[in-house]
This record gives structure tokens, C-alpha cells and sequence, in this order.
């Protein structure tokens, strides 16, 4: 039997993906972080826009796409004056929007490798 926590935070993941396929956000990957040590939440999804103005346009349609679908409002925004990699912070679910070359630069994607990453395709 699946918690009704883990339901919502399944709820969360999949309509923050939503919004980001809403926008035509590219390389999607979810990473489950849930029960590694030293983890600050249990999903983080990161994707890339290939412009300042579509990770704009991406965060705001995750953040009204889980507004209205969820009910729920990020804690914390970090990164909109520059909109080069945007940080949305759910609490269980940590969204990260980046330009390709800071997302290539940081590679946040293989910090924990330990942890299970899933890939979601694109929808062109």
C-alpha cells in the first residue's frame, strides 16, 4: 500500500514535468534521492532551456502548473533575475532549470550516483 505522502509527492514530480513539457523543456532527468545519507529532499528533476527567457518561461509554468493541479506554492525561488539556472524548492521535490552550458558546467545530474535517475524524453 502506497502512503498518501508518497502519493502526493508522486502527484508533485508528475506535474512539475508537466510544466516543463509544457514549455518544450529538454533532457529531463528525476533522480530519487530518497534514503541517501546527507540528501536535503527525496527528488530532484533537472532539466534545461535553451535560452534566459524559455527557463523563465519554464519555472513559471511549473510553478503554475503544480499551483493548480497541487495546490501547492514553491518555498523558496532562486535564480529568476538571470535566469540562467532557476532552483524551485518543494520541500520533498527539488526542480533545477538550467542554460545547457551551466547545466554541463555544474553536473549536478552525477552527484549522487548512487542514487536511481530516470530520464524522461522530450516532447518535440
Amino acid at each position: 500500500m502506497i502512503e498518501k505522502n508518497e502519493l502526493s509527492k508522486n502527484e508533485l514530480l508528475k506535474h512539475v514535468v508537466e510544466g516543463i513539457h509544457e514549455k518544450k523543456g529538454k533532457n529531463i532527468n528525476t533522480i530519487e534521492l530518497k534514503g541517501i545519507s546527507g540528501a536535503v529532499c527525496d527528488y530532484f528533476v533537472i532539466c534545461e532551456g535553451n535560452t534566459p527567457t524559455q527557463v523563465s518561461a519554464l519555472a513559471d509554468s511549473v510553478e503554475k502548473m503544480v499551483l493548480e493541479n497541487v495546490g501547492e506554492r514553491p518555498l523558496r525561488v532562486h535564480g529568476k533575475q538571470n535566469a540562467e539556472w532557476i532552483g524551485m524548492d518543494y520541500g520533498s521535490v527539488i526542480v533545477h532549470i538550467f542554460l545547457p552550458e551551466l547545466r554541463n558546467f555544474y553536473n549536478i545530474d552525477l552527484l549522487w550516483q548512487d542514487a536511481r535517475a530516470v530520464r524522461i524524453p522530450s516532447i518535440d
